[in-house]
């Protein structure tokens, strides 16, 4: 456990299969019983998104933890009054033991991370998301006991949700099958490095425009809003464009008897995902919410 004190957590990428089962094994241990392992310790929550489960989760982690957490948004730093990143990073690294960040630019986050000399944590960035995941496939391994050779069909935008999950499942030797729009598949840079991790972990990752293919057989049935945050002028346009990639009552009857429904939230209910399912017996949707609050303490805890 020791090797991922004072480390940063930018992608799921960086974390090798026993860092990942380290932080898994810590969750278990703190969803079970609360432990108050960084006394003292101070986080800095910078906020250039607005959010819900990150916030919340986070600020009730680090207190459950026995630490204080301190939110920050742009407007309460010089950053916004022009300020470097640099200066910026290097003063919180006088004040505090670690930042978690949520914004738009993960360059920030990589430069956030080069300057600091505290642990950074990524809390969203529209290219990656990997507290998601790592909470995401705590939910699995819950669910599914072991989760080598599972099958996740992913259905809808190729975001930084997607980004993270296809990462991680390269890396555990899950298999995701990913359909989107045609112009809205993951990143071909994240496509490629996943590629590479799944040689070594022998899982299959397929990209397809036909969400009957990833529902096929899944074990996990997984979706996001089809409009992040920041792409709220290509609402109309791309309600049009997703307006297939639903999860409801017809897809799940392709997948296993067995699978959980997942959505990282919040939801359009109606649009990628059907009340029917969301509220339905499938869903673990809100066991997969309350699990970002176990993973994130796991990964405070063994950070900072």
């Amino acid at each position: 456990m020791k090797k991922l004190k004072n480390k940063d957590l930018i992608t799921v990428a960086d974390l090798s299969c026993q860092d990942i089962e380290s932080i898994f094994k810590m969750a278990a241990s703190l969803k079970k019983k609360n432990q108050k392992l960084l006394p003292g310790k101070k986080l800095g929550l910078i906020f250039n998104k607005p959010s819900t489960r990150t916030r919340v989760s986070f600020e009730v982690g680090i207190y459950d933890l026995g630490g204080i957490g301190i939110y920050l948004t742009r407007q309460d730093l010089q950053i916004g009054r022009g300020e470097s990143l640099k200066d910026t990073a290097l003063t919180l690294s006088r004040y505090l033991d670690g930042i978690m960040i949520r914004t738009y630019s993960h360059e920030d986050v990589v430069d956030l991370a080069r300057f600091a000399n505290i642990p950074i944590i990524n809390g969203l960035t529209d290219l990656l998301h990997p507290c998601q995941a790592l909470s995401d496939f705590f939910t699995i391994k819950e669910y599914k006991k072991n989760i080598k050779n599972l099958k996740i069909g992913y259905i809808g935008d190729g975001n930084n949700v997607a980004h993270s999950l296809v990462l991680l499942s390269s890396l555990t030797g899950v298999n995701i099958t990913l359909a989107s729009p045609r112009n809205y598949f993951i990143d071909n840079k994240i496509r490629d490095q996943a590629m590479e991790f799944a040689k070594k972990s022998s899982s299959q990752i397929i990209l397809t425009t036909d969400p009957k293919e990833a529902a096929r057989k899944a074990d996990v049935l997984y979706t996001d809003v089809w409009v992040s945050m920041g792409q709220e002028s290509e609402k109309a346009n791309k309600r049009k464009i997703f307006k297939g990639y639903q999860i409801n009552e017809d897809l799940l009857k392709l997948a296993k008897d067995d699978v959980i429904v997942m959505h990282c939230l919040p939801a359009h209910r109606g649009e990628e995902i059907t009340d029917s399912v969301i509220d339905g017996s499938h869903s673990v949707v809100f066991d997969q919410a309350e699990n970002r609050l176990h993973t994130q303490k796991a990964i405070m805890a063994l950070l900072l």
